[in-house]
């Protein structure tokens, strides 16, 4: 008999899973722990609190402070990265010789730096980060925002191309997959579609009475996505559209406010999100970012009726087939009324349940993964 034990190091605390980044970090450990691995989990924080529910799933949890502005000091290399730069992590590791999963750009420290030569890395990718700065930098009005999310794009830059010929690289994305082919000349990159918690595809029956936009409200990219929403599409019709999302600011309030047909719901909880997602007749997910992988639209997807997304909120995540795509604002408007008037057929969920049951399968999505890593199992 033998075990296969795995570090897998985490940007941030992977439990409640109440946010993409962490989603796809937190199904995954269930997954691998449902397939036998036994998971040493080491957890970066910047205010999450240590979570028990993790302990049913590893073996152990370590909890590690990410570092300030001001300790991450100079800038050389990636904040993101040299927040994560922690001694008590390495020193944890130095006690075994299993393999380590990285998870995300975020978490590469002692790969950039080389502190365990002998070691078997794996790095999973959550975003072509740089790429998804240089969206943020463009679509910021805040200078100092603005100044650091071009900064942090520099580096970040500069960042991926040194790292990812330093260990085999899994992607949420078959477009963050073509990025690191083509820009960085990597060719040791695979397809793992994200873990998500749903097994099962339940769309309400009958028709919602309201179109809805939902995410993090405090991201610029998601604010601009329910400014442009507001401006090409619901000002020209009087279909009810709610907007529910955590720390909108005070502009988007003031926008949504103009119109007699807008809702704004603010810090719902999850199950307020998950009953307003299940119960909208058309969930409308237009993205500026073509990076990664957007969950809300998966959760869409599983739970709610039709999905009504732009190209970039699909780019290589092998979704095509699940939504409709309109691109230029006058399409978006003419889709919107279109399928705010249909039923969510028998038909419709064939189509999505078959797109989805080819690439979101937890148990067969742990298992290539594990397929992937050199576990150097020791035998007991």
């Amino acid at each position: 008999m033998s075990h296969r034990y795995l570090h897998i190091i985490s940007l941030d605390v992977p439990y409640p899973a109440d946010y993409g980044g962490v989603m796809d970090i937190f199904y995954k450990i269930c997954s691998l722990h449902n397939a036998g691995i036994r998971i040493y989990l080491h957890c970066f924080s910047n205010g999450r609190p240590p979570q028990d529910e993790l302990d049913q799933y590893c073996e152990e949890v370590f909890y590690y402070k990410r570092k300030n502005f001001f300790q991450a000091l100079p800038f050389n290399i990636p904040f993101m990265v040299a927040s994560r730069n922690n001694d008590a992590l390495l020193n944890n590791l130095q006690k075994d010789n299993h393999p380590i999963l990285l998870e995300g750009i975020q978490c590469s420290y002692l790969l950039h730096c080389n502190a365990l030569p002998n070691r078997r890395f794996y790095l999973r990718l959550h975003n072509t980060e740089y790429l998804y700065y240089q969206k943020l930098a463009e679509l910021e009005q805040n200078i100092f925002k603005k100044w650091y999310y071009q900064n942090e794009c520099r580096l970040l830059k500069k960042y991926e191309q040194s790292i990812s010929h330093k260990a085999p690289l899994f992607a949420l994305s078959k477009s963050d997959m073509a990025v690191y082919k083509k820009r960085f000349g990597i060719f040791t990159i695979h397809f793992i579609p994200a873990f998500t918690p749903w097994e099962k595809l339940n769309p309400a029956e009958g028709k919602g009475k309201y179109c809805l936009y939902h995410g993090n409200l405090s991201i610029n990219e998601n604010e601009q996505a329910v400014l442009w929403l507001l401006n090409n599409v619901f000002c020209k019709t009087n279909i009810p559209f709610i907007v529910a999302g955590k720390r909108p600011s005070d502009k988007l309030e003031a926008a949504i406010e103009k119109f007699a047909n807008c809702t704004l719901i603010e810090n719902p909880t999850n199950k307020e999100m998950q009953e307003l997602v299940e119960q909208a007749q058309v969930n409308v997910l237009p993205s500026f970012n073509n990076t990664g992988v957007k969950l809300k639209l998966l959760n869409a997807l599983y739970n709610g009726r039709h999905c009504l997304v732009n190209k970039a909120s699909i780019e290589g995540a092998e979704l095509e087939q699940t939504c409709t795509i309109a691109q230029e604002p006058e399409k978006f408007l003419a889709a919107t009324i279109q399928l705010f008037g249909k039923e969510f057929s028998k038909e419709d969920l064939a189509v999505r349940q078959q797109a989805l049951a080819l690439w979101y399968n937890n148990e067969r999505n742990a298992a290539q993964l594990i397929s992937l890593i050199d576990f150097g199992v020791e035998k007991l």
